[in-house]
């Protein structure tokens, strides 16, 4: 079994065992030489995953590089790079949504917009960067008619979205990036305008009102923190008689949801009534930046998950259109909350919002903590 050192900065080609010859050895007994190839075995392949791990970080930062580095030229080597590395061990790793959010950041969208990105095989690694840059450009504020190459075409998840920033995406904020690193955080905060806190101490009943969410409601409503944050739970409430917006910040706590089980007459409960693109700015950051243990999905696929959670909040489901949730957000009335329950985890990241139907009917609500 005397080989060369294991050494990860050597490449040399892996070759497969003798197998007849093992099998013969196993069928004599030879107990000593199995256990001496599996030895073996173990020593090269923890050799040649230390080094795709040494490998893999040094092209991660070379990417980085690329994309913070102004001009065409970082542009099209980067382009050369993700193609090399995609013929080599195909498209995992390649980080193709943080690409596209850093080319966005950092490059000009007249350099990207050129016919570097134009004709990509529609299921070709290059056109699932092309997806994600047109929405990193549009969230932007860029003019979409100033990249038609970047356009998406044919069947994709993101195709669902707006081709044009609509006017409730107001404010995104993105993650910031650099070579060396990535810095972001969700303001979760409430604001000092539209507070609807009501006195304490609040009344201890509970309401009769019973949580009726679907499995499938509850799946969309949670899209934006699922994944990205450390736990969501969403409550979806009918009552028979229509509830006023006013009735909204007294009724919240007294609702039968984890959320608010302890918080007991005089726990810290505020509430503020926002607009829905301060909604869906809170849910963007959800699930564009994400939370302490993990990065979210950057700006593209962050879009698109809080798009999907605005619609189960308002009840559609999954196969309504882009134009019939952002309608009907419009028309719902909403609420943005935080507590000291035991359920939040009061680190600066936690937030629960409400929502109310324009026939006060049904109620909905999703919580969110960075905290599991």
């Amino acid at each position: 079994m005397n080989d060369e050192a294991d050494d990860p900065t050597i490449i040399s080609e892996p070759k497969y065992i003798a197998r007849d010859d093992a099998l013969q050895r196993a069928v004599a007994g030879d107990i000593i030489h199995l256990r001496e190839l599996g030895s073996y075995l173990t020593t090269r392949y923890a050799a040649a995953a230390h080094a795709a791990r040494i490998h893999g970080a040094d092209l991660s930062y070379l990417r980085r590089l690329l994309t913070t580095t102004a001009g065409r030229d970082s542009v099209e080597l980067l382009l050369q790079l993700l193609g090399e590395q995609e013929a080599a061990v195909g498209s995992m790793g390649l980080e193709l949504p943080l690409m596209a959010t850093m080319l966005a950041q950092h490059q000009q969208a007249a350099v990207l917009a050129r016919t570097v990105f134009a004709d990509a095989p529609e299921e070709h690694w290059l056109r699932e960067l092309r997806t994600c840059l047109f929405h990193e450009l549009l969230l932007r504020g860029v003019d979409p008619d100033e990249f038609p190459a970047l356009r998406p075409s044919g069947l994709h998840p993101l195709s669902w979205l707006p081709d044009r920033r609509r006017p409730l995406e107001t404010e995104p904020d993105f993650t910031r990036h650099s070579v060396h690193g990535s810095s972001s955080g969700v303001k979760s905060g409430l604001p000092g305008h539209g507070r609807l806190d009501p006195p304490t101490p609040r009344p201890s009943g509970r309401s009769p009102l019973i949580n009726s969410v679907t499995v499938d409601e509850h799946g969309l409503i949670v899209t934006a923190a699922e994944g990205n944050w450390g736990y969501a739970e969403a409550w979806v409430f009918r009552p028979d008689q229509p509830i006023a917006p006013a009735q909204v910040p007294a009724l919240l706590p007294t609702l039968p949801m984890e959320c608010v089980a302890d918080l007991g007459p005089a726990g810290r409960y505020e509430i503020a009534a926002r607009p829905v693109g301060d909604i869906w700015s809170l849910l963007f950051a959800t699930a564009s930046m994400g939370g302490f243990y993990n990065s979210g999905r950057y700006g593209a696929w962050g879009r698109l998950q809080a798009w999907r959670s605005l619609a189960g909040l308002c009840g559609l489901p999954f196969h309504a259109s882009a134009g019939e949730v952002e309608h009907l957000a419009e028309q719902y009335t909403w609420f943005h909350f935080q507590t000291d329950s035991e359920f939040f985890h009061n680190d600066g990241d936690d937030y629960g919002i409400a929502a109310l139907s324009p026939d006060g009917l049904r109620l909905a609500v999703l919580a969110a903590t960075d905290t599991d």
